[in-house]
Protein backbone atom coordinates (compact mmCIF):
# COMPACT_ATOMS: atom_id res chain seq x y z
CA UNK A 1 0.00 0.00 0.00
CA UNK A 2 1.85 3.25 -1.01
CA UNK A 3 0.00 6.34 0.24
CA UNK A 4 2.28 9.28 -0.32
CA UNK A 5 4.82 10.23 -3.23
CA UNK A 6 7.45 11.53 -0.74
CA UNK A 7 7.86 13.55 2.61
CA UNK A 8 7.33 16.99 0.94
CA UNK A 9 3.36 15.44 -0.33
CA UNK A 10 2.53 13.55 3.03
CA UNK A 11 3.68 17.03 5.05
CA UNK A 12 1.73 19.05 2.48
CA UNK A 13 -1.36 16.98 3.32
CA UNK A 14 -0.85 16.53 6.93
CA UNK A 15 -0.77 20.57 6.65
CA UNK A 16 -4.82 20.57 5.14
CA UNK A 17 -5.78 18.80 8.17
CA UNK A 18 -4.01 20.75 10.92
CA UNK A 19 -5.12 24.40 8.99
CA UNK A 20 -8.05 24.20 12.40
CA UNK A 21 -4.77 25.27 14.34
CA UNK A 22 -4.14 28.40 12.42
CA UNK A 23 -3.48 31.88 14.26
CA UNK A 24 -2.55 29.86 17.22
CA UNK A 25 0.45 30.24 19.70
CA UNK A 26 2.26 27.01 18.03
CA UNK A 27 5.69 25.48 17.66
CA UNK A 28 5.81 22.30 15.12
CA UNK A 29 8.96 20.34 15.84
CA UNK A 30 10.18 17.73 13.18
CA UNK A 31 11.80 14.78 14.68
CA UNK A 32 15.35 13.99 12.80
CA UNK A 33 16.02 13.22 9.98
CA UNK A 34 12.83 12.31 8.07
CA UNK A 35 10.50 14.51 10.45
CA UNK A 36 11.57 17.34 9.22
CA UNK A 37 10.73 17.68 5.68
CA UNK A 38 6.87 16.78 6.77
CA UNK A 39 7.21 19.55 9.84
CA UNK A 40 8.93 22.09 7.10
CA UNK A 41 5.36 22.05 5.30
CA UNK A 42 3.22 21.85 8.12
CA UNK A 43 5.19 24.83 9.65
CA UNK A 44 5.12 26.84 6.06
CA UNK A 45 1.62 26.01 6.16
CA UNK A 46 0.73 27.06 9.56
CA UNK A 47 3.18 30.13 9.08
CA UNK A 48 4.76 29.06 12.25
CA UNK A 49 8.18 28.38 14.02
CA UNK A 50 9.75 25.37 13.25
CA UNK A 51 12.72 23.19 15.54
CA UNK A 52 13.80 20.01 15.68
CA UNK A 53 13.10 17.33 18.79
CA UNK A 54 15.76 15.01 18.73
CA UNK A 55 15.17 11.83 20.20
CA UNK A 56 17.07 8.37 19.31
CA UNK A 57 16.03 5.20 18.93
CA UNK A 58 17.13 2.07 21.26
CA UNK A 59 17.57 -0.50 19.13
CA UNK A 60 18.00 -4.61 20.01
CA UNK A 61 21.70 -5.31 20.08
CA UNK A 62 21.51 -8.02 17.48
CA UNK A 63 18.64 -6.36 15.51
CA UNK A 64 18.70 -2.60 15.98
CA UNK A 65 16.15 -2.18 13.98
CA UNK A 66 13.75 -3.44 16.21
CA UNK A 67 12.79 -0.67 19.12
CA UNK A 68 13.19 -1.72 22.58
CA UNK A 69 12.93 2.01 23.53
CA UNK A 70 13.90 5.64 23.28
CA UNK A 71 15.67 8.43 24.61
CA UNK A 72 15.43 12.46 24.23
CA UNK A 73 16.58 15.59 24.73
CA UNK A 74 16.59 16.86 28.49
CA UNK A 75 17.25 13.02 29.61
CA UNK A 76 14.10 11.47 29.13
CA UNK A 77 14.08 7.97 28.35
CA UNK A 78 11.59 5.08 27.44
CA UNK A 79 12.07 1.41 27.85
CA UNK A 80 9.92 -1.23 26.53
CA UNK A 81 10.19 -3.89 29.46
CA UNK A 82 7.64 -6.81 27.45
CA UNK A 83 10.04 -5.86 24.64
CA UNK A 84 13.72 -6.52 26.67
CA UNK A 85 11.67 -9.52 27.81
CA UNK A 86 10.70 -11.05 25.13
CA UNK A 87 13.96 -10.32 23.39
CA UNK A 88 15.73 -11.62 26.77
CA UNK A 89 18.19 -8.12 26.32
CA UNK A 90 19.76 -7.77 29.95
CA UNK A 91 20.13 -4.44 31.63
CA UNK A 92 23.79 -3.97 30.79
CA UNK A 93 22.97 -4.42 27.22
CA UNK A 94 20.12 -1.70 27.79
CA UNK A 95 22.31 0.45 29.36
CA UNK A 96 25.19 0.26 26.69
CA UNK A 97 22.84 1.07 23.73
CA UNK A 98 21.41 3.95 25.87
CA UNK A 99 25.12 5.36 26.56
CA UNK A 100 26.46 5.09 23.08
CA UNK A 101 22.72 6.25 21.44
CA UNK A 102 22.91 9.42 24.45
CA UNK A 103 26.34 10.32 22.20
CA UNK A 104 24.67 10.30 19.01
CA UNK A 105 22.18 11.94 20.42
CA UNK A 106 23.97 15.16 22.11
CA UNK A 107 26.28 15.41 18.89
CA UNK A 108 22.91 15.42 16.15
CA UNK A 109 21.77 18.27 19.14
CA UNK A 110 25.07 19.83 17.89
CA UNK A 111 24.72 19.66 14.08
CA UNK A 112 21.22 20.48 14.02
CA UNK A 113 21.28 23.46 16.24
CA UNK A 114 24.93 25.12 15.36
CA UNK A 115 24.78 28.69 17.39
CA UNK A 116 20.80 28.76 17.20
CA UNK A 117 19.14 28.18 20.77
CA UNK A 118 16.45 25.57 21.40
CA UNK A 119 12.26 27.50 20.09
CA UNK A 120 10.91 28.26 23.89
CA UNK A 121 8.05 25.86 24.40
CA UNK A 122 6.47 27.15 27.65
CA UNK A 123 2.61 27.65 27.09
CA UNK A 124 2.49 26.73 23.94
CA UNK A 125 0.53 24.40 21.64
CA UNK A 126 3.52 22.18 20.18
CA UNK A 127 2.71 19.74 17.12
CA UNK A 128 5.19 17.07 17.06
CA UNK A 129 5.96 15.88 13.35
CA UNK A 130 7.36 12.92 12.30
CA UNK A 131 7.34 10.66 8.21
CA UNK A 132 5.23 7.42 10.41
CA UNK A 133 4.75 5.74 13.56
CA UNK A 134 5.22 2.29 14.12
CA UNK A 135 5.94 1.12 17.30
CA UNK A 136 5.81 4.87 19.02
CA UNK A 137 8.71 4.72 21.29
CA UNK A 138 10.54 7.94 19.97
CA UNK A 139 6.99 9.57 19.42
CA UNK A 140 5.98 9.22 23.29
CA UNK A 141 9.78 10.07 24.43
CA UNK A 142 9.03 13.30 22.02
CA UNK A 143 5.73 14.02 23.60
CA UNK A 144 7.38 13.89 27.02
CA UNK A 145 10.61 15.99 26.11
CA UNK A 146 8.25 18.59 24.73
CA UNK A 147 6.00 18.55 28.41
CA UNK A 148 9.30 18.80 30.19
CA UNK A 149 10.26 21.83 28.37
CA UNK A 150 7.26 23.73 29.38
CA UNK A 151 4.46 22.75 26.73
CA UNK A 152 0.65 23.22 27.26
CA UNK A 153 -0.29 20.88 25.01
CA UNK A 154 1.27 18.24 22.38
CA UNK A 155 -0.40 17.26 19.63
CA UNK A 156 1.09 14.53 17.36
CA UNK A 157 0.55 14.62 13.68
CA UNK A 158 1.82 11.94 11.37
CA UNK A 159 1.34 11.22 7.56
CA UNK A 160 1.02 7.36 9.11
CA UNK A 161 0.94 5.28 11.95
CA UNK A 162 -0.06 1.33 12.97
CA UNK A 163 -3.08 0.64 13.86
CA UNK A 164 -1.77 -1.40 16.51
CA UNK A 165 0.20 1.40 17.88
CA UNK A 166 -2.56 4.13 17.61
CA UNK A 167 -4.82 2.26 19.60
CA UNK A 168 -2.33 1.99 22.67
CA UNK A 169 -0.46 5.18 22.07
CA UNK A 170 0.15 7.78 24.97
CA UNK A 171 1.70 11.34 25.52
CA UNK A 172 0.02 13.35 23.57
CA UNK A 173 -3.23 15.32 24.26
CA UNK A 174 -4.30 14.77 20.49
CA UNK A 175 -3.50 12.33 17.39
CA UNK A 176 -3.87 13.72 13.99
CA UNK A 177 -3.24 10.95 11.34
CA UNK A 178 -3.86 10.21 7.82
CA UNK A 179 -3.72 6.88 7.50
CA UNK A 180 -3.54 3.76 10.21
CA UNK A 181 -3.43 0.69 8.43
CA UNK A 182 -3.84 -2.70 10.18
CA UNK A 183 -1.08 -4.08 8.07
CA UNK A 184 2.36 -2.14 9.11
CA UNK A 185 5.91 -3.67 8.35
CA UNK A 186 7.94 -0.45 7.74
CA UNK A 187 7.00 3.59 7.58
CA UNK A 188 8.88 3.35 4.42
CA UNK A 189 6.35 1.44 2.53
CA UNK A 190 3.68 3.49 2.36
CA UNK A 191 5.89 5.68 0.17
CA UNK A 192 7.33 5.59 -3.56
CA UNK A 193 10.50 7.74 -2.81
CA UNK A 194 11.79 7.60 1.16
CA UNK A 195 15.13 8.31 0.21
CA UNK A 196 17.42 8.98 3.45
CA UNK A 197 17.05 12.56 4.99
CA UNK A 198 20.79 13.83 6.05
CA UNK A 199 21.23 15.94 8.82
CA UNK A 200 22.51 18.85 6.08
CA UNK A 201 19.39 18.86 4.59
CA UNK A 202 17.76 19.37 7.99
CA UNK A 203 19.92 22.16 9.01
CA UNK A 204 19.15 23.72 5.66
CA UNK A 205 15.48 23.38 6.43
CA UNK A 206 15.44 24.85 9.60
CA UNK A 207 17.70 27.88 8.43
CA UNK A 208 14.70 28.06 5.49
CA UNK A 209 11.79 28.29 8.11
CA UNK A 210 14.11 30.96 10.19
CA UNK A 211 14.48 32.96 6.72
CA UNK A 212 10.77 32.53 6.11
CA UNK A 213 9.62 33.95 9.16
CA UNK A 214 11.71 37.02 8.95
CA UNK A 215 10.75 37.89 5.61
CA UNK A 216 12.14 38.86 2.06
CA UNK A 217 15.08 41.22 2.17
CA UNK A 218 12.98 42.43 -1.19
CA UNK A 219 15.20 43.24 -4.62
CA UNK A 220 16.65 46.35 -3.69
CA UNK A 221 20.27 48.08 -4.44
CA UNK A 222 22.09 45.97 -1.67
CA UNK A 223 20.84 43.07 -3.18
CA UNK A 224 22.03 43.70 -6.41
CA UNK A 225 25.82 43.74 -5.06
CA UNK A 226 25.35 41.07 -2.44
CA UNK A 227 22.93 38.67 -4.59
CA UNK A 228 19.32 37.39 -3.15
CA UNK A 229 18.44 34.55 -1.37
CA UNK A 230 14.39 34.84 -0.63
CA UNK A 231 11.50 33.49 -0.40
CA UNK A 232 8.89 34.85 -2.70
CA UNK A 233 5.60 34.70 -4.17
CA UNK A 234 4.33 34.44 -8.05
CA UNK A 235 0.93 35.48 -8.93
CA UNK A 236 -0.02 33.39 -11.60
CA UNK A 237 -3.49 33.38 -13.18
CA UNK A 238 -4.67 34.89 -9.59
CA UNK A 239 -2.88 31.35 -8.08
CA UNK A 240 0.33 32.49 -5.76
CA UNK A 241 3.21 30.15 -6.45
CA UNK A 242 6.12 29.66 -3.75
CA UNK A 243 9.11 29.58 -4.53
CA UNK A 244 12.73 30.44 -3.81
CA UNK A 245 15.05 32.47 -5.56
CA UNK A 246 18.93 32.11 -4.74
CA UNK A 247 21.08 34.68 -7.15
CA UNK A 248 24.98 35.22 -6.81
CA UNK A 249 26.01 39.00 -7.31
CA UNK A 250 25.25 40.13 -11.01
CA UNK A 251 24.10 37.22 -12.36
CA UNK A 252 24.24 36.18 -15.94
CA UNK A 253 21.79 32.82 -16.01
CA UNK A 254 19.29 31.69 -13.90
CA UNK A 255 17.89 28.30 -14.26
CA UNK A 256 14.01 27.44 -13.15
CA UNK A 257 13.82 24.38 -12.16
CA UNK A 258 10.16 22.37 -13.08
CA UNK A 259 9.83 19.91 -10.41
CA UNK A 260 7.25 16.80 -11.59
CA UNK A 261 5.12 14.36 -10.11
CA UNK A 262 4.38 15.81 -6.86
CA UNK A 263 7.72 16.80 -5.95
CA UNK A 264 8.14 20.37 -4.83
CA UNK A 265 10.98 22.87 -3.91
CA UNK A 266 11.80 21.51 -0.91
CA UNK A 267 12.68 17.77 -2.14
CA UNK A 268 16.40 16.66 -1.51
CA UNK A 269 17.24 15.95 -4.86
CA UNK A 270 16.02 19.18 -6.22
CA UNK A 271 17.55 20.91 -3.30
CA UNK A 272 21.30 19.00 -4.00
CA UNK A 273 20.72 19.62 -8.36
CA UNK A 274 19.71 23.78 -6.98
CA UNK A 275 23.31 24.12 -4.79
CA UNK A 276 25.45 22.05 -7.23
CA UNK A 277 23.59 24.34 -9.74
CA UNK A 278 24.58 27.64 -8.06
CA UNK A 279 27.79 26.86 -6.96
CA UNK A 280 28.64 27.09 -10.78
CA UNK A 281 27.73 30.75 -10.94
CA UNK A 282 24.26 29.89 -12.32
CA UNK A 283 20.82 31.85 -9.96
CA UNK A 284 18.72 29.17 -9.29
CA UNK A 285 14.89 30.11 -8.83
CA UNK A 286 12.98 26.51 -7.42
CA UNK A 287 9.28 27.00 -7.40
CA UNK A 288 6.23 24.78 -7.02
CA UNK A 289 4.02 24.65 -10.28
CA UNK A 290 1.11 23.62 -8.38
CA UNK A 291 -0.36 24.40 -5.15
CA UNK A 292 -0.32 22.02 -2.42
CA UNK A 293 -4.42 21.60 -2.87
CA UNK A 294 -4.02 21.59 -6.86
CA UNK A 295 -1.21 18.44 -5.95
CA UNK A 296 -4.49 16.52 -4.59
CA UNK A 297 -5.80 15.96 -7.63
CA UNK A 298 -3.28 13.67 -9.41
CA UNK A 299 -4.84 14.17 -12.85
CA UNK A 300 -2.84 18.17 -12.66
CA UNK A 301 0.30 16.25 -12.59
CA UNK A 302 -0.15 15.40 -15.78
CA UNK A 303 -1.74 18.58 -16.69
CA UNK A 304 1.51 19.19 -19.16
CA UNK A 305 -0.39 22.35 -21.07
CA UNK A 306 -1.41 23.72 -17.60
CA UNK A 307 2.42 23.08 -16.43
CA UNK A 308 3.89 24.42 -19.54
CA UNK A 309 1.58 27.69 -19.52
CA UNK A 310 2.77 28.24 -15.70
CA UNK A 311 6.28 27.82 -16.68
CA UNK A 312 6.17 30.34 -19.20
CA UNK A 313 4.77 32.98 -17.21
CA UNK A 314 6.97 32.38 -14.21
CA UNK A 315 9.71 32.96 -16.70
CA UNK A 316 7.93 36.30 -17.72
CA UNK A 317 7.74 37.23 -13.84
CA UNK A 318 11.37 36.55 -13.72
CA UNK A 319 12.45 38.50 -16.39
CA UNK A 320 10.43 41.63 -15.43
CA UNK A 321 12.34 41.78 -13.03
CA UNK A 322 15.23 44.27 -12.96
CA UNK A 323 18.10 42.07 -11.29
CA UNK A 324 17.02 39.52 -13.66
CA UNK A 325 16.03 41.49 -16.71
CA UNK A 326 19.06 40.54 -18.78
CA UNK A 327 19.83 37.20 -17.70
CA UNK A 328 20.16 34.08 -20.24
CA UNK A 329 17.06 31.65 -18.99
CA UNK A 330 17.29 28.00 -18.93
CA UNK A 331 14.89 25.41 -17.56
CA UNK A 332 15.61 22.08 -15.59
CA UNK A 333 12.93 19.36 -15.28
CA UNK A 334 12.26 16.30 -13.80
CA UNK A 335 9.92 13.52 -14.83
CA UNK A 336 6.73 15.59 -15.96
CA UNK A 337 8.62 18.36 -15.25
CA UNK A 338 10.64 17.63 -18.18
CA UNK A 339 8.01 17.56 -20.26
CA UNK A 340 6.77 21.08 -18.93
CA UNK A 341 10.18 22.83 -19.77
CA UNK A 342 10.44 21.33 -23.46
CA UNK A 343 6.47 22.31 -23.64
CA UNK A 344 7.33 25.76 -22.44
CA UNK A 345 10.76 26.21 -24.24
CA UNK A 346 8.49 25.64 -27.29
CA UNK A 347 6.44 28.87 -27.39
CA UNK A 348 8.35 31.67 -29.16
CA UNK A 349 7.71 34.02 -26.40
CA UNK A 350 10.28 32.61 -23.89
CA UNK A 351 13.33 32.77 -25.36
CA UNK A 352 15.38 29.82 -23.60
CA UNK A 353 18.59 29.34 -23.92
CA UNK A 354 19.22 25.72 -22.46
CA UNK A 355 17.01 22.82 -21.37
CA UNK A 356 17.89 20.11 -18.91
CA UNK A 357 15.99 16.96 -18.90
CA UNK A 358 16.58 14.40 -15.78
CA UNK A 359 14.69 11.23 -15.59
CA UNK A 360 12.05 13.09 -17.31
CA UNK A 361 8.98 12.16 -20.02
CA UNK A 362 10.15 14.15 -22.86
CA UNK A 363 7.64 12.51 -24.78
CA UNK A 364 4.73 13.99 -23.02
CA UNK A 365 5.28 17.12 -24.36
CA UNK A 366 4.48 15.60 -27.76
CA UNK A 367 3.80 17.85 -31.02
CA UNK A 368 5.74 20.92 -28.91
CA UNK A 369 9.01 18.87 -29.24
CA UNK A 370 9.72 19.65 -33.06
CA UNK A 371 9.06 23.63 -31.94
CA UNK A 372 11.98 23.57 -28.62
CA UNK A 373 14.88 25.36 -30.31
CA UNK A 374 17.29 25.76 -27.17
CA UNK A 375 19.80 23.84 -26.57
CA UNK A 376 18.58 20.58 -24.71
CA UNK A 377 20.34 17.64 -22.93
CA UNK A 378 18.51 14.34 -21.63
CA UNK A 379 19.78 12.43 -18.77
CA UNK A 380 18.75 9.40 -17.82
CA UNK A 381 19.82 6.40 -15.78
CA UNK A 382 21.06 3.53 -17.50
CA UNK A 383 18.80 0.96 -15.58
CA UNK A 384 15.86 3.42 -16.06
CA UNK A 385 14.54 1.25 -19.43
CA UNK A 386 11.34 2.67 -20.24
CA UNK A 387 11.92 6.03 -19.37
CA UNK A 388 15.33 5.34 -21.29
CA UNK A 389 13.53 4.54 -24.52
CA UNK A 390 10.63 6.96 -24.27
CA UNK A 391 13.91 9.75 -24.31
CA UNK A 392 15.28 8.00 -27.53
CA UNK A 393 12.26 7.90 -28.96
CA UNK A 394 11.45 11.96 -28.04
CA UNK A 395 14.96 12.74 -29.50
CA UNK A 396 14.28 11.63 -33.11
CA UNK A 397 11.73 14.81 -32.52
CA UNK A 398 13.68 17.50 -31.61
CA UNK A 399 15.34 19.94 -34.10
CA UNK A 400 17.24 21.79 -31.61
CA UNK A 401 20.67 20.91 -30.82
CA UNK A 402 20.55 17.73 -28.36
CA UNK A 403 22.62 15.22 -26.52
CA UNK A 404 21.25 12.03 -24.54
CA UNK A 405 23.11 11.04 -21.91
CA UNK A 406 23.03 7.78 -19.57
CA UNK A 407 24.39 7.17 -16.35
CA UNK A 408 25.70 3.76 -16.14
CA UNK A 409 23.47 1.69 -13.66
CA UNK A 410 21.44 4.65 -12.71
CA UNK A 411 17.84 3.78 -12.05
CA UNK A 412 14.48 6.49 -12.12
CA UNK A 413 15.16 8.31 -8.87
CA UNK A 414 18.97 8.31 -9.35
CA UNK A 415 19.57 7.43 -5.17
CA UNK A 416 22.64 5.06 -6.49
CA UNK A 417 25.86 6.28 -4.91
CA UNK A 418 27.12 9.31 -6.99
CA UNK A 419 24.16 8.82 -9.96
CA UNK A 420 22.32 12.29 -8.53
CA UNK A 421 25.93 13.90 -8.57
CA UNK A 422 27.34 13.02 -12.20
CA UNK A 423 23.38 14.06 -13.15
CA UNK A 424 23.89 17.19 -11.62
CA UNK A 425 27.49 18.14 -12.78
CA UNK A 426 26.73 17.69 -16.36
CA UNK A 427 23.50 19.88 -15.92
CA UNK A 428 25.78 22.30 -14.14
CA UNK A 429 28.45 21.98 -17.46
CA UNK A 430 25.56 22.50 -19.76
CA UNK A 431 24.17 25.58 -18.72
CA UNK A 432 27.38 26.75 -17.60
CA UNK A 433 28.53 26.63 -21.64
CA UNK A 434 24.91 28.23 -22.65
CA UNK A 435 24.04 30.83 -19.91
CA UNK A 436 27.55 32.03 -18.98
CA UNK A 437 28.53 34.11 -21.91
CA UNK A 438 31.86 33.97 -23.04
CA UNK A 439 34.77 36.12 -21.88
CA UNK A 440 32.80 36.57 -18.92
CA UNK A 441 35.15 36.99 -16.32
CA UNK A 442 35.70 37.29 -12.63
CA UNK A 443 36.32 40.93 -11.95
CA UNK A 444 39.84 41.88 -10.88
Amino acid sequence: MVLFIDRVEAGRRLALQLDYLRGQDIVVLGIPRGGVPVAYEVAASLDVPLDVIVVRKLGVPFQPEFAMGAIGEGGEQLIDESTVALTGVTDAEVSAVEARERVNLDARVERLRPGRDRIPLDGRTVVIVDDGVATGATARVACDVARRFGAATVILAVPVIAASTLAEMTGADDIVYLAAPETFWAVGQFYTDFSATTDDEVARLLDEAARRLTGPSGAGDSDLEAGVDDEVEIPVDTVPLNGHLHLPASPTGVVLLAHGSGSSRHSPRNQYVADVLFEAGLGILLFDLLTPEEELDRGNVFDIELLGRRLVAVTGWLTDRSDTAGCRIGYFGASTGAAAALWAAGDAETHIAAVVSRGGRPDLAGTRLPLVTAPTLLIVGGADITVLEGNREAQKHLRCENRLAVIPGATHLFEEPGALGAAAELAAGWFARHLVPPNTAEPA
